[in-house]
């Protein structure tokens, strides 16, 4: 591989959540036990060194020692405008693109245009916990549909309870997750335009989080939900982000495609409103260094990177973890294994589960902050010797 993610990189007191944050948190890892080191597997950053185009690319800017106001460049729309044809063959231009200080602050626009405080919104359960915590502090209603798992294992839509519980609770905005997290599910076209008939037919506002389409795995594809078809085109509010694939969360900086006018016009008025929706010019920089041709090199590395962690953990799992299960993501880096059968056999409580692997240093994550009553969220993106440590400590500590 041209790009190096082995390296095990010390991040504490490098203003990472990940490391610095443990122990904090009510509802996070609690520091381990004396003789185990703490492995990440929690906050949805990574563990590998970004694309070296990012910092190049902030580097050289830094050499101008002026940072005062400024206008997005045409620079960073073209970079933009090339990224989505060359991997989702989607015809965006510039007056589509609208900045966004993080995908949960464009949903708040998106909110405050659409509907009022007391009002319904649909989303799918399980649920990522920004979802759920924002539009909650909005002062807005969650109506859940509940993804349900296949004889496969597969995470699937129910679009009958999709389409009762938006004609019983006169929903008109919901929210979408593609890929899905925590599921790691990448919807496939028809199961895309099943769901864009059912918001149609209810006149519903879409607001699509497609934060995670570049982090895709084997031979899965990622289709824009505006690119169903026409209807989808112009009721959807799309919002990306670089930060997931590159790894860039905490310089902050996303961005919404929305092609009609009305609701360009909506959503960009709700944004302005509190004057902190700007970029901060080395965000700017950063995403054109994404996006360029060795950032493009770099993510096809790291899905390859992130589907041998996954088909390590999967057969790990499946071999020797009794009594958990969990299916395999077609894209995200995240696993969410269910623990119920193992917490009736063994007669324990999920919270002993997560506490006994915290106490060995595996930095887990509750699955009940994403609706998964029996279930764990964990993150593979880390090196490969580091999630084979985490899954050994599994099967010596925790699931025995």
């Amino acid at each position: 591989m041209k790009f190096d993610f082995n390296e095990i990189i010390e991040r504490s007191g490098k203003d990472a959540i990940a490391i610095d944050g443990i122990g904090k948190s009510p509802t996070g890892p609690k520091k381990p036990k004396e003789g185990f080191d703490f492995i990440p597997m929690w906050v949805a950053d990574m563990n590998f060194k970004t694309a070296p185009s990012i910092t190049e690319a902030i580097q050289e800017r830094l050499k101008h020692p002026l940072f005062g106001y400024f206008e997005n460049s045409d620079e960073y729309y073209n970079t933009i405008i090339n990224w989505h044809k060359i991997h989702h063959d989607s015809d965006i231009k510039k007056e589509n693109i609208g900045y966004e200080n993080g995908v949960l602050g464009g949903l708040i626009s998106a909110l405050e245009a659409f509907t009022a405080p007391g009002d319904y919104v649909l989303l799918h359960s399980p649920c990522y916990i920004g979802f759920t915590n924002s539009i909650k502090n909005a002062g807005r209603n969650i109506i859940y549909s509940n993804l349900i798992q296949d004889e496969n294992g597969v995470w699937r839509m129910d679009y009958q309870d999709m389409d009762q519980k938006i004609k019983q609770h006169k929903i008109h905005f919901v929210v979408f997750c593609s890929p899905h997290n925590p599921c790691g599910r990448v919807w496939t076209k028809e199961e895309l335009t099943k769901a864009m008939e059912v918001y149609k037919q209810n006149n519903c506002i879409v607001v699509s989080d497609e934060i995670w389409s570049d982090i895709i795995l084997d031979d899965h594809k990622h289709i824009p939900l505006q690119s169903i078809n026409e209807d989808a085109k112009r009721r959807t509010i799309a919002l990306y982000a670089v930060s997931k694939t590159f790894n860039l969360a905490g310089l902050i900086g996303s961005y919404h495609v929305i092609y009609d006018s009305y609701i360009k016009d909506r959503v960009r008025a709700q944004s302005s409103k509190s004057h902190y929706n700007s970029m901060n010019v080395l965000s700017m920089h950063a995403l054109i260094g994404a996006y360029s041709n060795t950032g493009k090199e770099w993510k096809d590395e790291l899905n390859q990177v992130i589907s041998k962690n996954v088909d390590y953990s999967i057969q790990f799992i499946n071999n020797k973890l009794k009594g958990v299960q969990c299916t395999r993501p077609e894209g995200t880096y995240m696993l969410f294994i269910d623990c119920k059968e193992y917490l009736e056999e063994s007669n324990k409580t999920l919270e002993e589960v997560l506490n006994s692997g915290w106490d060995v240093g595996i930095g887990w994550q509750d699955g009940r902050q994403f609706l998964g009553n029996t279930h764990i969220r964990i993150n593979l993106a880390l090196p490969l010797s580091k999630v084979k440590e985490a899954f050994d400590r599994m099967k010596k500590y925790v699931f025995i």
